[in-house]
This record gives structure tokens, sequence and C-alpha cells, in this order.
């Protein structure tokens, strides 16, 4: 259970660092970030199984990864359009560049929360 909540607030913790960044994301507050951080987690948790189960592990290998950006592109889409005062200014390529950007930060939060802990 800790974990989980240590993720939310993580992940929230990026998103509204990505809105204070010019990728094209806008995020109202930090609460609204803790509401899309939630939302992303949720579509992350049901769109994941199904992402696996269309694609074979041969297909990631050829694609090498791809889908998974894909995959994160839509959700960071879907949470966008879920949550008022989460807006993508460029539409898909902001929920492109923050995918990408997401994982970015994400990555060195939970590094500096490692040495920390």
């Amino acid at each position: 259970m800790v974990g989980i909540l240590l993720s939310w607030l993580v992940t929230s913790v990026s998103l509204f660092i990505l809105s204070k960044l010019p990728l094209g994301i806008e995020i109202d507050s930090f609460g609204k970030a803790v509401v899309s951080a939630a939302v992303f987690g949720i579509l992350n948790a049901l769109l994941w199984p199904l992402s696996a189960l269309v694609s074979l592990p041969l297909i990631k290998i050829l694609t090498l990864g791809i889908l998974a950006l894909i995959v994160n592109t839509i959700i960071f889409g879907l949470a966008a359009l879920l949550v008022s005062g989460f807006r993508l200014r460029w539409g898909i390529w902001s929920a492109l560049l923050g995918a990408i950007a997401l994982s970015i930060v994400n990555s060195v939060l939970y590094s500096l929360l490692n040495r920390v802990l």
C-alpha cells in the first residue's frame, strides 16, 4: 500500500513539474496533478494488461519499445480528457512529449528517492 501511495505522489510531483516546462502540458494546480496522477495510474492498470495481450513478446522486440511509448501517449491523452484542469495545448504532440518527459522525470525522482531512503 505504501508503494502505491509513493508512486502516486511521485507521479503527481512529476506531472506538476511537467506543467511548468514548455511542453504544452497545462495543469491548474497541484491538486489537479494529484487527481491526474490517480487517473493516470488507473488507466495504466487497465490498459497495460490489454496491450500485453495484443502484443506478443516478439512484436515488442521488433518494435524496440515503440508500443510502450504509444500506450503511454494514449494514457496521457485520456487522462487529460478525463480530468478538468489538465490540458494538452498541442494535442497528441503534447501527449507524446509528456509521455517521454514523464518517464524521465519519474526516473530522476525515484533515483533521488532511493538515495534518501
